[in-house]
C-alpha cells in the first residue's frame, strides 16, 4: 500500500464537493441527513481511495502519521473487507463513483479472492495484499478463519443481488461471487461433525486452536451462512446444539436498569460491535426465533446498556455523557483492547464506530453523537472519517483507522437511510433458506437488488 503521509486524498474529496458546508467543527449549518452524509463519504473513502492496489480489498490498518510498528501496511483484512465492500456498494448507488469504476473495483477484488490462499474454502483473516498468501494472525492461527469468512461472505452476498440482474458484465461477475460462496465448506469447521462450529483451522496446526463458537457473540451471522450454503450446509442442529447450546443462551438479566435476554459471552452486556458486525446484512427488524423474540429490540437495548453506563460514568473519565458514548473493541490507550460497560473492561475510550453504527437502533441518540464528535473538528475527523478511538481523560487522539471499525459506521448510516444493504443481503434466496431452516421468522418484504 502507497505510503499515507499526506492529506491528498482529502484535497480529492473537497475538489470533488464531498465536503460541502463540512468543515469540523461547524455544525450549526449541516441538517442531520447533511452530517450522515458526510460522514459516509469520508468512510467510504477508507475503502475506496485507502484501498491496498493490488487486491482492491481493505487494508487492516491506516496511521496517518506513516508509523507501522509491524511494518504492515500492505496487510489486508477479510472481514473488515468484507465490511467494506458492501460500503462501496453504497456509494456505488449514492453515486460517489460511477457504477462502471464500482464494477472494475468489484472485479479487481473477485479476481483477488479467487487466487488468494483458502483453506477449505474459508479464508483467513489476514493475506499480504501484493501476494494473496496467508498473514498469520498468530502463530498458530494461520489458516482458515471462519468468523472473518463470514463477515466476508456476508458482503459478497450483497454484491451478487446488487448486480445479478444487471448487464452481462455484472451478471458475470454475480455468477464468479456464487462460485467463491458455493466453496466454503462450513460442514469442515464442524471438526468431526460435532454440532457446533469452531473458529479456526491450520494446514500446521490443525485444530489446536480449539474455538468452538457459541453464543451471544458477533459469530451469529456464521450460523446463518452455514444453514444456508447450498453446497456445504450443515443441519439446524449446529445452530441449536452449537450456537444456542440447547437453549443456555436464553438468560434474561438487567445491566443498568434495562433488559436484556440473551446469554452473553463472559460479560452481561458485550461490547457493541456484537450488535452490528451480524447485522451489517442480517436485518434485526422484526426478526426473531425461538431464542430472542426481537433480535432489533435486543440489540437496541444492548446499545441502551452502554449508553448508560457512559452516562452513569462510574470511573469519572472526562468527557463520557448523554453525547459521547460508547465502548467497542478498538485501539486503546495500551494498545488494542475491548471496551465494555463494566467497570473492568472500561478504560476510558470512546470509539466512534460504537454509538455511530448502532445509528438504526438508537437514531437520535447515536446522531447527538455524531454531531458532538464533528464538531471537536480534526483532531477527531480525517481524511477517512472519525479515527479509530480517542481519551479526553489521556488526552490521547491518535490519527489511526481499523477497518474493522471504519466499516459498519458507514454500512449502518447507509441502512439508517435506506435499508440497501439489509434489502440486498435478505434478497438472497439462500439467505431466505438459511432463515427458515434455522426457524427465524421476520415480518418484512423481501428485498430486491438495485439497478
Amino acid at each position: 500500500m502507497k505510503q499515507l503521509t499526506t492529506y491528498l486524498p482529502l484535497l480529492f474529496l473537497l475538489l470533488l464537493g464531498a465536503c460541502k458546508n463540512s468543515n469540523p467543527g461547524n455544525t450549526a449549518r449541516l441538517t442531520d441527513d447533511a452530517l450522515m452524509d458526510t460522514v459516509q463519504r469520508r468512510t467510504f473513502n477508507y475503502f475506496w481511495e485507502g484501498a491496498e492496489p493490488n487486491s482492491g480489498l481493505a487494508p487492516e490498518r491506516i496511521h496517518m502519521d506513516g508509523i507501522y510498528p509491524e511494518k504492515d501496511q500492505n496487510v489486508v483484512t477479510s472481514g473488515g473487507s468484507g465490511f467494506g465492500i458492501m460500503t462501496i456498494l453504497s456509494g456505488i448507488d449514492r453515486g460517489y463513483v460511477t457504477r462502471e469504476e464500482g464494477l472494475a473495483r468489484m472485479e479487481k477484488i473477485a479476481s483477488f479472492l479467487e487466487k488468494a490462499d483458502r483453506f477449505h474454502g474459508a479464508y483467513p483473516h489476514w493475506w499480504y495484499g501484493d501476494t494473496g498468501k496467508v498473514k498469520p494472525f498468530g502463530q498458530k492461527d494461520n489458516g482458515g478463519d471462519l468468523v472473518e469468512t463470514a463477515f466476508l461472505i456476508q458482503g459478497l452476498l450483497a454484491v451478487h443481488q446488487y448486480y445479478i440482474n444487471g448487464s452481462p458484465e455484472e451478471q458475470a461477475l454475480a455468477k464468479r461471487i456464487d462460485i467463491l460462496w458455493r466453496d466454503v465448506d462450513w460442514n469442515f469447521y464442524r471438526q468431526g461433525d460435532q454440532n457446533v462450529l469452531y473458529w479456526h483451522w491450520s494446514p500446521e496446526y490443525g485444530w489446536a486452536m480449539d474455538f468452538p463458537v457459541h453464543g451471544y457473540n458477533e459469530c451469529l451471522i456464521m450460523y446463518l451462512l452455514a444453514a444456508a450454503s447450498p453446497t456445504h450446509g450443515v443441519p439446524a442442529a449446529v445452530y441449536h446444539d452449537g450456537w444456542a447450546q440447547n437453549g443456555a443462551i436464553v438468560d434474561p438479566h438487567k445491566v443498568e436498569g434495562i433488559e436484556l435476554h440473551l446469554r452473553y459471552q463472559g460479560c452481561e452486556a458485550g461490547p457493541l460491535f456484537w450488535a452490528h458486525y451480524s447485522f451489517l446484512g442480517l436485518d434485526p427488524t422484526n426478526l426473531k426465533d425461538e431464542y430472542c423474540a426481537s433480535y432489533f429490540d435486543e440489540m437496541r437495548n444492548l446499545t441502551l446498556v452502554n449508553r448508560a453506563y457512559c452516562i452513569r460514568n462510574p470511573k469519572h473519565y472526562k468527557g463520557f455523557g448523554p453525547d459521547c458514548w460508547g465502548l467497542t473493541a478498538s485501539y486503546s490507550v495500551g494498545g488494542y483492547a475491548a471496551h465494555m460497560p463494566n467497570e473492568r473492561d472500561d478504560q476510558g475510550v470512546i470509539s466512534p464506530t460504537a454509538a455511530l453504527s448502532s445509528i438504526v437502533y438508537t437514531p437520535e441518540q447515536s446522531l447527538a453523537v455524531m454531531r458532538h464528535l464533528y464538531g471537536m473538528g480534526d483532531k477527531l475527523f480525517g481524511p477517512y472519517g472519525f479515527y479509530d478511538a480517542f481519551s479526553e481523560t489521556d488526552n490521547w487522539y491518535p490519527k489511526r483507522y481499523l477497518a474493522i471499525d471504519q466499516g459498519p459506521i458507514a454500512v449502518m448510516i447507509e441502512n439508517y437511510r435506506t435499508g440497501l444493504l439489509w434489502n440486498l443481503f435478505m434478497s438472497h434466496p439462500d439467505i431466505q433458506n438459511g432463515l427458515q431452516k434455522l426457524g427465524f421468522s421476520i415480518n418484512r418484504k423481501a428485498g430486491s437488488s438495485t439497478q
